[in-house]
């Protein structure tokens, strides 16, 4: 439920939050010092400068793009023409989680998103691990996007010039390939848009969005014409355990959704926009994720997708019978699929300020360019990264890798809404998730489903990286933390 007013004043604290003696693992940090740090870093501050529309187009900018320019490609030949349940399916998980989204975004609207939430509600360890998920999320999908934009710019430059870039220079190691050079420099572009500036990035981003709703529109224009019913006569061949499957594959699609409550900090009225444009961005999504991937099953058996890339443009070509609609359509997706590179990087790099400012990661990630007010050094550093995980990393390895991190941390913030309502009942916000405890268990056991729907090696990826993660926490983050200093600091002056 929306309160269409801004909230006011967060509620005092109870004399014990943030205080929990005995074990610093579950040290939790105060709503109002997260609130009242908001924008604060090294040398500067965030500016606020987004508006509803921006943090809208962040969100939808963020979500939109590979999962259905790309990954539709990997997730048919799983599902069959039941790859639109598939889509309902990684939705509706989405949907629960996105509720719980809203209502802590109204409630703590700050830069960090679950790593944020989980600080304040289940402690510096899990907030911790959130944010080490936050970081295999995002970090993981800037590198799995990166990829597909190769594909698509290939696919462009076939149509229009006749030449593609060599498999050596366009196909990471394992992919027949040396070193995916359009990944590492569509990251790069992206960096230089970062830098100059969130109100410039967030302009350059609304424009791709524009461009990425047109592009699919125009598919599904082109595409309903060679519709054929019978390739929808054998709906789920695999059965419901593939539908699961691909649905779990496909939950990468639907990841950038929080990307617009990493903007808390730069937001003009974050409390009552952040809700609303995570919930606008999601609806706005879905609906064209079902309709895009009904209409591309419908234009091609489902037995046909295996291997295929540049999915919908080659569809546009068999449908229409010439090269000019599929290249149309892939200059619209090398557009589109930039726009997701500049948004999730953004979000990366948010969350890495929110943990720097924490003392968790090194203070550089915290420094704010005095005359931009961004992150820059924390910008670059990222970007270097991705862009060289990108170059060396097959895509199919980095989208299964991007759904388990994501997927652990929203089932963290359905539980992190539980836990505040029950500590902070009286604390106002301005977007409450409807049926009481209803929505935040659904979102927590949907994640818990779509989870098991992966496979093991991606297990396996997953617990290396959080047992890395535990070991950096460890050796570095539970010395350094701010909380842990300040409680040495005022135990010294007693």
């Amino acid at each position: 439920m929306l309160d269409h007013g801004t909230a006011p004043p967060a509620a005092a604290a109870p004399a014990t939050e943030g205080k929990r003696p005995g074990n610093p693992l579950l040290r939790r940090k105060p709503v109002e010092l997260l609130v009242a740090e908001g924008g604060k870093g090294e040398g500067g501050t965030l500016r606020r400068t987004l508006g509803m529309w921006q943090l809208t187009m962040i969100s939808i900018g963020a979500t939109l793009g590979t999962g259905i320019f790309v990954v539709l490609g990997d997730a048919v030949p799983k599902a069959g023409p039941a790859v639109t349940l598939s889509f309902v399916l990684a939705g509706l998980t989405a949907l629960f989680s996105a509720l719980s989204y809203a209502e802590l975004a109204g409630s703590i609207p700050v830069a960090g998103s679950s790593y944020s939430y989980a600080y304040a509600t289940l402690g510096e360890l899990v907030a911790w691990v959130c944010g080490w998920c936050l970081i295999l999320e995002y970090g993981v999908s800037v590198a799995a996007v990166a990829v597909g934009w190769g594909q698509y710019l290939n696919e462009l430059l076939d149509g229009t010039i006749g030449v593609t870039i060599p498999d050596a220079l366009s196909a990471p190691p394992g992919d027949g390939g040396i070193f995916n050079l359009p990944a590492l420099i569509v990251v790069l572009l992206a960096m230089v848009f970062l830098l100059g500036g969130a109100r410039e990035s967030a302009r350059a981003n609304t424009i791709m969005v524009a461009v990425k709703i047109v592009t699919l529109v125009l598919f599904c224009s082109i595409g309903i014409m060679g519709f054929k019913s019978g390739n929808y006569a054998d709906f789920m061949p695999l059965g419901m355990a593939g539908v699961s499957a691909a649905g779990s594959s496909l939950f990468f699609s639907y990841i950038g959704f929080d990307a617009a409550s990493t903007a808390g900090e730069e937001a003009k009225n974050p409390q009552r926009d952040l809700p609303r444009a995570i919930m606008l961005s999601l609806i706005i999504v879905t609906a064209l994720y079902v309709l895009v991937a009904a209409v591309a099953v419908g234009a091609r058996k489902w037995n046909a997708f295996e291997g295929s890339e540049a999915t919908l443009a080659a569809i546009m070509n068999d449908v229409s019978g010439q090269t000019f609609w599929g290249t149309l359509l892939a200059a619209g997706a090398v557009i589109s699929i930039a726009s997701v590179v500049l948004t999730v990087l953004y979000g990366q790099t948010r969350i890495l300020f929110s943990m720097s400012r924490d003392g968790l990661v090194p203070k550089i990630f915290g420094k704010v360019h005095p005359k931009t007010g961004t992150p820059r050094a924390n910008t670059v550093i990222v970007s270097l990264f991705c862009g060289v995980l990108a170059a060396a990393i097959p895509l199919g390895d980095l989208v299964d890798a991007t759904s388990i991190g994501t997927l652990f941390a929203f089932a963290l913030v359905n539980i992190a809404v539980i836990v505040l309502r029950k500590t902070r009942p009286d604390m106002p916000r301005t977007f409450r998730a409807p049926l009481g405890w209803v929505c935040p268990i659904l979102g927590f056991g949907f994640c818990i489903y779509m989870m098991k729907g992966l496979g093991t090696s991606t297990w396996t990826v997953f617990g290396v990286w959080m047992a890395v993660g535990l070991v950096i926490y460890f050796g570095y983050g539970i010395r350094r933390s701010r909380l842990a200093t300040a409680t040495e600091t005022a135990s010294a002056e007693k």
